[in-house]
C-alpha cells in the first residue's frame, strides 16, 4: 500500500494540473513547403513533425507574409501586414545603388510602439520566453523589449554568426561545450523554462530555430545516415533549371541540408515528448510554421528544392511564399486538412482568439484560423510586397491572390503575369494576355491595398548612367 502511495505521488509530480491553456510556437527558418515528410519530401525525414500532423490541422495553402524573414516575423509579432509597419526587406537588407531601380527605405527594427503578441500574452498572465532567431532589430529592440521575459539567442542577426556549433558568437546566448549544437541548446533552454517557471501561470514558448538557414553546416549526428541514403537512389545528382538570372534546384539531394532538417525534427520531437510527459500536451496550442519558402533559387546551386512550386526564398512565385504549417488546437485528437489560403499574420489573431486572451486594441489584418467556418472577415485577397532586389536574384515586385487567380507585378520590367493556381500550381502558363479583365481587376486591387497601407514602391535610379 505504501509503495502504491509513493507511485501515485511520483506520477502526480511528473504531471501538472490542467489550467489555462499554454502556447508553443515553433518557427523554422527557411523551411520549404516540401521540406517535410507529411508534405511529400522524398529524401528528408521528419518523423516527429509527421506525427504531430496526425492530430493537427494541416494548412495546405499556408503562405508566409513575405518571401524573406524579417517582414514575416514582424507580421507574426504584430498581426499586421508588414507593409503597415514599414518592414519590407530583411533587416538591414541590401539595396544596390547601381541598378535600374532604388528600393524604398524601410525601418530596421520592429518599433517598440507596436503591440506584440508577446506583450498581450504577458498582460494576460503568461510566462513568456523567446528562444532563437529574432532578426527584428538590435539593442533596445530585442525580444525582452517586446514582451518576452526571457530571451535566449534572439538578436539582430539573421543567421548564426558562429555557425551551428559552439562558440556561437551570439550576445544573447552564452557558449556551451565545444560540440554543443545550437538547435539542441535552444530546445533545452525552452524545456528548462517550462520546468522552472511559476506553475501558477500558463506559459508561452516561442522557439525560433536558426535551422535551416545558411550556413549549410551538416549535423554530425545525421550526416553519414543521409550520405548512405543518397547512395540508394538511382538519381544522386542535383537537377537544376534556369529561373530568370538565377538557378533553381529541382530535386532534394543535399545530405548536409537533410541532416539539418532531421536535427530540427528531432528537437521538435524532444519538446513534444516533454509536454506529453508533463501532461501539458493536450492543453497546449502548438503552432508549427516557417518564415518564407525554401532556399531553392539563387546565383549558385541552392540546398533544397520546392518543386512542383516555382522558384524559392526571395521570390514571389509560390516556392518563395508557400510554407508548411500545422496547428494543434487545444485537445485536438484528429488530423484535419484545410485548403483555404492563409497567411502569417493570421497566427496572431488565432492565438488571441483560441486562448481567449483579453485584447481590445486595433483591428488586425489576420483572421482566426481556429474558427474559419464561422469567420465573418474571410478575406478575398492576399497581397505580397517585396519592392527590393535580393541575393536570390529576385527583382522588385508585388503579387496578389484572389481565389485561384494570382497576379505578379515586376517593377523593373513594368510587366504583369497572371496564373490560375488551381490548374497551374507550378506557374508555367502566363494567362495575362488571355484574361485582360482579370489582370485589370487584380492590378487595381493591388494598387488600392498598397495605398491603404501607405506602401512604398521602388523608384527609378536617377544617378544611373
Amino acid at each position: 500500500m505504501r509503495l502504491l502511495f509513493i507511485f501515485i505521488l511520483f506520477i502526480f509530480s511528473c504531471n501538472e494540473k490542467i489550467s489555462k491553456p499554454n502556447l508553443v510556437f515553433i518557427i523554422v527558418d527557411d523551411l520549404g513547403w516540401k521540406d517535410v515528410g507529411y508534405m511529400g519530401s522524398d529524401f528528408y525525414e521528419t518523423p516527429n513533425i509527421d506525427k504531430l500532423s496526425n492530430n493537427s490541422t494541416i494548412f495546405n495553402s499556408a503562405y508566409s507574409a513575405s518571401p524573406v524573414c524579417s517582414p514575416t516575423r514582424a507580421s507574426i509579432m504584430t498581426g499586421k501586414h508588414h507593409v503597415r509597419v514599414n518592414i519590407t526587406d530583411w533587416i538591414p537588407g541590401v539595396d544596390p545603388k547601381d541598378r535600374y531601380l532604388i528600393g524604398p527605405e524601410d525601418v530596421h527594427q520592429l518599433p517598440t510602439e507596436e503591440l506584440t503578441i508577446g506583450e498581450i500574452l504577458q498582460s494576460n498572465g503568461y510566462s513568456t520566453i523567446y528562444s532563437g532567431k529574432w532578426h527584428l532589430g538590435g539593442p533596445g529592440f530585442y525580444p525582452e523589449n517586446q514582451g518576452f521575459e526571457i530571451n535566449k539567442g534572439g538578436f539582430e542577426k539573421g543567421s548564426p554568426m558562429g555557425g551551428y556549433y559552439s562558440p556561437y558568437k551570439n550576445p544573447r546566448l552564452s557558449d556551451g561545450p565545444e560540440d554543443e549544437y545550437l538547435t539542441d541548446r535552444l530546445t533545452e533552454e525552452s524545456i528548462s523554462f517550462i520546468k522552472e517557471r511559476d506553475k501558477n501561470k500558463p506559459f508561452a514558448v516561442f522557439i525560433s530555430f536558426y535551422n535551416v538557414h545558411t550556413p549549410i553546416q551538416p549535423n554530425l549526428k545525421y550526416i553519414d545516415y543521409y550520405k548512405d541514403k543518397l547512395k540508394t537512389y538511382s538519381d544522386t545528382t542535383t537537377q537544376t533549371d534556369i529561373e530568370g538570372d538565377a538557378i533553381s534546384v529541382l530535386n532534394q539531394r543535399n545530405p548536409d541540408y537533410a541532416s539539418m532538417v532531421h536535427s530540427t525534427d528531432e528537437n521538435i520531437g524532444k519538446l513534444i515528448s516533454f509536454l506529453k510527459q508533463r501532461n501539458l500536451y493536450d492543453n497546449t496550442l502548438i503552432i508549427f510554421t516557417s518564415d518564407n519558402g525554401g532556399l531553392s533559387t539563387q546565383a549558385k546551386v541552392a540546398p533544397t528544392s520546392t518543386k512542383p512550386l516555382r522558384a524559392g526564398k526571395g521570390w514571389l512565385y509560390e516556392g518563395g511564399i508557400r510554407i508548411p504549417q500545422l496547428i494543434k488546437y487545444i485537445n485536438q485528437k484528429q488530423q484535419d486538412l484545410n485548403n483555404i489560403p492563409v497567411v502569417s499574420y493570421d497566427l496572431f489573431t488565432t492565438i488571441v482568439n483560441h486562448l481567449k486572451l483579453d485584447y481590445t486594441h486595433e483591428k488586425k489584418d489576420g483572421i482566426d484560423l481556429s474558427n474559419l467556418s464561422k469567420e465573418k472577415n474571410k478575406r478575398d485577397y492576399i497581397l505580397w510586397h517585396f519592392p527590393h532586389y535580393h541575393a536570390s536574384l529576385w527583382k522588385p515586385g508585388s503579387a496578389i491572390r484572389n481565389g485561384d487567380w494570382k497576379l505578379l507585378k515586376f517593377y523593373e520590367e513594368n510587366k504583369l503575369e497572371l496564373y490560375n493556381l488551381k490548374d497551374d500550381l507550378s506557374e508555367q502558363n502566363d494567362l495575362s494576355s488571355k484574361y485582360p479583365l482579370v489582370v485589370k481587376k487584380l492590378s487595381y486591387k493591388m494598387d488600392e491595398m498598397l495605398a491603404e497601407m501607405n506602401g512604398k514602391v521602388p523608384t527609378i535610379n536617377q544617378n544611373l548612367n
